[in-house]
Order: structure tokens, then sequence, then C-alpha cells
């Protein structure tokens, strides 16, 4: 590991806690976290919404168990894949064959399920459209990450805790068309995300939508998602299209300037957090305010 920050601030991975840590990717828990406290905040009636125990238990779930369960299943399923790849030896770590770790990983998913009951039906969908995508992105036989197109697509795994808490809170599902925009904007990061793989991907002889596409193209199929994010998305209110149009531009002042891509890849989990607490901002004004 070579990440100054995470080696800081992590204990060492050589023990089966620190291994789990580094696993779960503690630069992208607010990935899966993140849109839970969205979902909540919008769906609140008032203040006390906000800290309901079943509001609090998904946060606490989607901040590190379901961070567990993506990336374990992914990086079990990838383990001769990334032989290949730099980022394993930098930012993120190898997957270690070890039993603990794998009921680790297993009892995570499980863990997930247990909500189901105490969820309304558009909860419990996307609650087990979740765990389902969270599998077959990387597993057998679906493995939608060595398909083009269908790698990006089921992406939108990302904005499902979103839709659970949602529905949790509020009872129902959230807007469609919030739904729609969130996943377009997941597919355009999930993409963005599979530029500096472009090289590794194809010595390993995995096809994704980036490597389809090629570096140049790909730019312009992320800029396509995120711009059709912000259109969908401003259906429900302009606020939310001025936000998410800030990741068009993004990505067309990095093609623009040609700047390392695997460096910039690194800036979005400090781009998605302030866009984040945006939303969140505006949604508690909304509730606390009216």
């Amino acid at each position: 590991m070579t990440d100054p920050l995470l080696n800081r601030i992590l204990p060492n991975p050589d023990s089966t806690p620190g291994y789990l840590l580094w696993l779960s990717r503690p630069r992208f828990w607010l990935y899966l976290a993140g849109p839970v406290v969205v979902g909540v905040t919008y769906a609140a009636g008032g203040p006390g919404d906000l800290f309901r125990p079943i509001a609090v238990a998904l946060f606490a779930y989607f901040l590190f168990p379901a961070n567990v369960f993506l990336y374990g299943v992914n990086d079990l399923f990838d383990a001769d894949v990334d032989v290949e790849n730099p980022k394993k030896d930098d930012r993120e770590i190898r997957y270690q064959q070890d039993r603990a770790v794998g009921a680790v990983i297993a009892l995570s998913g499980l863990l997930g399920g247990l909500f189901l009951p105490f969820l309304p039906a558009a909860g419990a969908v996307g609650m087990i459209g979740f765990l389902a995508l969270a599998v077959e992105y990387s597993a057998p036989p679906l493995r939608f990450k060595t398909t083009p197109f269908f790698d990006s697509l089921s992406n939108g795994l990302y904005v499902l805790p979103g839709v659970v808490a949602y529905a949790a809170v509020a009872g129902g599902a959230p807007p469609v068309a919030a739904v729609a925009g969130g996943w377009l904007w997941a597919m355009g990061m999930h993409t963005f995300s599979a530029i500096p793989d472009i090289g590794p991907d194809r010595a390993a002889g995995i096809e994704t939508t980036a490597t389809r596409l090629g570096k140049a193209r790909t730019y312009l199929y992320c800029g396509g998602c995120w711009l059709a994010a912000a259109l969908v998305f401003g259906t429900v209110h302009p606020f939310f299209a001025a936000l998410l149009g800030i990741y068009p531009v993004f990505v067309a002042v990095v093609a623009a300037t040609d700047l390392p891509v695997g460096r910039v890849y690194w800036w979005f989990p400090a781009l998605n957090t302030a866009v984040g607490t945006l939303f969140t901002l505006a949604g508690l004004w909304v509730t606390l305010y009216g």
C-alpha cells in the first residue's frame, strides 16, 4: 500500500480486520452511504424522521458491511485479472484467499437481507436489486463487468441505497425522474473509473465499455451520461440540474487538457462528497424550514 492518507489511518492489512477495512475501499464508503443520507433527507416529513432507527441502521449498513460485500465479491472474482492491475499495488489491495474473509463477505450480504421484513415494497425491491447487482456485476453467470454497456448500466446499483432509504422513511418510492437521473449519473461515474483500467483490462482479455470505445470516445460517453442525468434530474427541480451539470463540464475540461485520468479518478471522492453535501443541505433546508 502506498496511499499516504490511508496508511496513516488504517491498521496494517496483514491482520484480518485491517484487511477487511482496506478491502471495503474507505475512500468510496460514501458512494453507498451518501445516497442513504440524501434519500432520508428528502423523504423526511420533519426533523424526527432524519434519525429514525431504520434510517440510522441503513446508513450503518451501507457505510461498511455493504462495501465489504460489494468490493469483496468484486475482488474474489477478479483475483486473477488483478494481477495486471497497478491500482492493486497502489491505492487498493489484492484479494486474500482466506476462509474468514470469505465468510465475512457472505455475512455482509446476508445482513442486507435482514432489512427486508422492515421495508415497504419499493424499499425491498431496491435492496434485492442492490444485492443481486452487487453479485452479478462480478460473478458468473452474468458477470456484467465483462460485457460492454451492461457494465455501465448495472452500476446504477449505487443509486439503490438511496431508493431503499427513501422508501423506508416515506413509505413509497422516490420520484422516477430522480432514480433515472441518479442511475445515469452512476453509469457515467462507473465508465469514467474504467478509463485507467483500459490497458490492464485489455492485457487480461477483459472487454468493457471503456475498452470497446477507447479513451476519447469514453470521455464522450461519460459526458453524455452526465448531461442526460442533469436534464432528467432537472425535471424534479432545476437546482438538481445545476448541481449535476458540474460533471459534463468537468469531463470536458479533463478531455481538453489531457489531464492524467489515473490521477483525476482519485479526485472524485472529494467532488462527489461536495455535490452530495449540497444535495443534502438543500433537502435539510426544505425539511426544517419548508
